[in-house]
């Protein structure tokens, strides 16, 4: 298996684990099961603190706070403590757009070109293909991110940000930048996670004619009350935010700003400041700051059929395989928001045929699994660990173990 796609596959906080295929009955076996995975973590100090919510049949049967939100200070994680969420903004992005095909605003095979009459990346023979808001709601565009190429390929080269830098560009900026890189596949043709829900945020505010947070808010976190989740928060409103944190040599690391972690081809760099900085871009790919009581909500909405938000059959459509060839990783595929388990034998997990799944890359994972009916999201302050390490994997075996 290529360094990429092992990357990739980390991406999502994937937990390729055997186990038992019933989901806890039990909520005191189950409380015990998690609370060992995470006070086992926090022991040796793979992460600094999480918020762990798991929900079955509707009815929460799990949460906790453990851990500190900030070490320094010895302060405590609290339910509502906001996080930096990285690619958990994509869901909640992605449910912006479909909310907007619902409204018959924007279809999904619309050409980006419709919206964005100037975005007309080319691929390596000089051609322009038609790129369509399918293709970038399934990262299927051919767009790449810098993290997945060497540190002297083009997405360097053009200095175009990963949504999670301080890089001071607006937008339109990333965009201009992102579309003048070659594309790396032809639209359609391939599997590519990528900067596409960044360029989608661009058509979400050209077919709105707001910015992306006044349209994320009126579309998708205003309904759902969804109040702890925004691009930026005000300074003054900073000690409500968990502090980042990473996995160094000697254990967790309070991040810099910036913070570079080598990663796939080349590294993450992150700037945990830009939370509070609102002359960045709003990356719908990596740039909101929400709670795991709103990332809850707004899965739970999914999974029950999209009210308030979405219409039935639109949110169902985020819960079915969206791509032909290969996804992620052997028997994974690409929903609406998410990655999408399409075979679990093939691809070594517990969970349902149907699950949506993916992560964030400042420590954060989360599933549906609609056939048993359960929700789980755990969001913590510590790359890498919280999202590819041993934490998400035994988070999932200790779910779905059988037994006490």
């Amino acid at each position: 298996m290529s360094k990429l796609r092992t990357a990739l596959i980390s991406i999502a906080g994937f937990a390729c684990v055997l186990g038992g295929v019933a989901v806890h009955a039990d909520s005191g076996a189950l409380k015990q099961k998690v609370d060992a995975v995470i006070d086992q973590a926090i022991a040796e100090d793979r992460i600094v603190g999480t918020v762990v919510l798991i929900e079955q049949d509707g009815k929460l049967v799990y949460e906790r706070a453990a851990g500190l939100a900030d070490k320094e200070s010895r302060k405590p994680m609290q339910l509502d403590t906001q996080f930096r969420l990285s690619s958990v903004s994509k869901p909640i992005v992605t449910v912006a757009a479909l909310a907007l095909v619902d409204r018959k605003k924007i279809s999904l095979d619309d050409p980006v070109t419709k919206w964005l009459s100037d975005f007309k990346p080319k691929l390596a023979d000089g051609t322009t293909p038609t790129i369509t808001v399918r293709q970038l709601l399934t990262h299927t565009a051919g767009l790449n991110y810098t993290f997945a190429e060497k540190a002297e390929g083009p997405y360097h080269k053009a200095q175009v940000s990963s949504g999670l830098d301080g890089v001071k560009i607006d937008l339109a900026e990333e965009v201009r930048r992102l579309g003048n890189v070659p594309l790396v596949n032809e639209p359609g043709k391939q599997w590519q996670y990528s900067l596409s829900i960044d360029v989608l945020g661009a058509v979400i505010e050209r077919a709105t004619g707001q910015p992306l947070g006044a349209a994320v808010a009126d579309l998708v976190t205003k309904p759902l009350g969804m109040t702890h989740t925004s691009f930026w928060v005000d300074r003054a409103q900073a000690d409500r935010v968990a502090t980042a944190y990473f996995n160094g040599p000697s254990g967790t690391a309070r991040m810099a700003d910036p913070q570079s972690i080598p990663f796939a081809l080349s590294a993450l760099v992150y700037s945990p400041s830009r939370a509070f900085d609102s002359k960045v871009f709003p990356s719908g790919g990596a740039g909101m700051i929400g709670s795991a009581p709103d990332v809850m909500r707004l899965l739970e909405a999914m999974r029950k059929g999209g009210a308030p938000v979405l219409g039935k059959s639109t949110a169902e459509s985020m819960f079915r395989n969206q791509i032909e060839g290969s996804g992620p990783q052997p028997g994974v595929g690409f929903g609406f928001g998410g990655a999408f388990v399409t075979d679990p034998k093939v691809a070594k997990t517990p969970q349902s045929a149907g699950t949506l799944f993916w992560g964030g890359v400042y420590g954060h994972s989360w599933f549906v699994d609609p056939v048993r009916k359960t929700t789980v999201v755990a969001m913590t302050n510590t790359a890498l660990e919280g999202m590819a390490g041993k934490f998400p994997d035994a988070l999932v075996a200790a779910v779905y173990a059988e037994g006490p």
